[in-house]
């Protein structure tokens, strides 16, 4: 991976709380930490932006019982649209 790098500035008791944070957590480096935060909140917000599609599919009409034959059908619709070939 491509690695630059970004200059931040901290107030000393945030510095202190990082370099805390990466000896009892043992990260190698605060950029280590901080990367990991990073990935926390990317994650965070993918799971919300999910969560967000999931609540507006559920209020966007009525609801389909998936069923065995709900299966079956779909199956047979697909099949018939792309050939029988792809059993």
């Amino acid at each position: 991976m491509d690695m630059s790098s970004l200059n931040i500035s901290l107030p000393q008791p945030m510095k202190v709380f990082i370099e805390t944070r990466v000896q009892e957590d043992n990260y190698s480096t605060p950029s280590e930490y901080v990367r990991a935060l990073i990935r926390e909140d990317q994650k965070r917000r993918e799971e919300q932006k999910l969560e967000t599609m999931l609540l507006e599919s559920l209020q966007s009409g009525d609801s389909v019982d998936v069923t065995p034959e709900f299966w079956a059908k779909k199956r047979q619709n697909l099949l018939e649209r792309f050939g029988k070939g792809a059993s």
